[in-house]
């Protein structure tokens, strides 16, 4: 895209390998960093010189940190006429949005970097074969590059959110108490979005509860996944469900402290459902696609975990932490049979096998990549 569009961003939560992808891709261009207070200065200073200075191609990390620089960055690119010129990344995706929109719309191609794939670790020789101890490691690229403790970077990287990047998003007065309603976003995972039930428990407005659940959705803590709306009963639930980018940083904020914990927790399906789903959206992301996944619901307790949209059929995902493929698990999957014929059925498992039964394809924790590898390119891409 970089040889067809002036403006490429690169969004995604901090410690996902934004930077380095940058660097990786374009080593040949110049790089700032507007987290380093001088250059931040420099560029406010004089925004139109200090883009011009860069005659090779230019990386700004952390964008979002001067956001009235997409401005100049849009007249540059249309006096210049040139591909490739800049490359912007940043970890607030709600700044990056609203601006882009505003400045770059038609100049600026956008993708989304999320920690390591299943399919990524495999073929960088991370793979784990647990999939509790993948659950409790979670996927950031540094926990494996720098073999670092699970227990010891999470807590420091939710501290460093907290008290750095939030005071960026809002002012919180109350950091301990967003703390603990983060502690209480991970015990909700798969669930439905209450956010009555959650400012009741908090002891906080609902007007609160929204706002902080808007600010974990834009800085890529967690993310919803919506009902299908395809409307095959009119009693379908039609609020969305929570989930987290990263299991490792759920784990932590659940008091999770080693994998054999995570095989005996209350949170171990939701936790390998969001594990599962999660990585489906990578895969997506990775390709540039905007991801096609629902959940299926109706009032009276029928539901599938998720639902890819694909143009051939409609794709029934269930999704079970058993290692053991029990009868009871196709319920779901038959009883949205009946009601769209074309669908395909599928249950991902915590087993290390993937095969085919009467009742569904059977797909293994592993191989989440194959359930979507036919859908890929048919999505548009997410670009203004």
């Amino acid at each position: 895209m970089a040889t067809k569009m002036p403006v490429i961003s690169i969004t995604g939560p901090r410690q996902s390998g934004k930077t380095t992808l940058a660097k990786m891709c374009f080593p040949e261009y110049d790089y700032v960093n507007l987290e380093n207070p001088d250059t931040l200065e420099e560029a406010k200073s004089d925004p139109r010189l200090f883009l011009t200075r860069f005659k090779s191609g230019l990386i700004i990390d952390e964008v979002q940190l001067f956001p009235e620089l997409f401005s100049y960055i849009q007249t540059i690119t249309d006096e210049r006429d040139t591909t490739g010129e800049f490359i912007l990344t940043g970890s607030q995706n709600f700044l990056l949005s609203e601006k882009i929109s505003q400045s770059l719309a038609g100049r600026v191609f956008i993708t989304y970097l999320l920690p390591f794939s299943i399919s990524e670790m495999q073929v960088g020789g991370l793979a784990i074969d647990d999939y509790a101890d993948a659950i409790f490691k979670g996927f950031y690229p540094r926990i494996y590059n720098r073999d670092i403790e699970p227990t010891l970077f999470y807590p420091s990287y939710i501290q460093t959110y907290a008290e750095r990047d939030l005071r960026q998003i809002v002012n919180v007065q109350n950091l301990f108490l967003f703390q603990k309603f983060m502690r209480l976003a991970a015990g909700r995972i798969g669930q439905l979005l209450n956010y009555t039930a959650i400012a009741t428990e908090m002891g906080i407005d609902l007007k609160t509860v929204k706002s902080w659940f808007s600010i974990l959705e834009t800085s890529f803590i967690v993310f919803f996944l919506q009902p299908h709306y395809r409307n095959f009963s009119k009693r379908l639930v039609k609020t969305p469900k929570l989930y987290f980018y990263d299991t490792g940083l759920a784990c932590s904020l659940l008091g999770i402290k080693n994998s054999k914990d995570v095989q005996i927790h209350w949170a171990k399906g939701a936790l390998f459902e969001n594990m599962v789903i999660a990585d489906m959206m990578k895969n997506y992301y990775n390709r540039a696609e905007i991801p096609p996944l629902y959940f299926w619901r109706d009032n009276t307790g029928n539901e599938i975990d998720c639902l890819i949209d694909a143009p051939n059929a409609i794709k029934g995902v269930e999704i079970k932490s058993s290692s053991t493929v029990l009868k009871d698990f196709f319920k779901g999957l038959d009883f949205y049979k009946k009601l769209n014929e074309t669908s395909v059925p599928y249950l991902i498992y915590g087993g290390n096998d993937t095969y085919l039964r009467k009742e569904a394809q059977i797909v293994s924790w592993k191989d989440c990549k194959t359930i979507i590898a036919k859908t890929m390119n048919t999505t548009k891409h997410n670009s203004f």
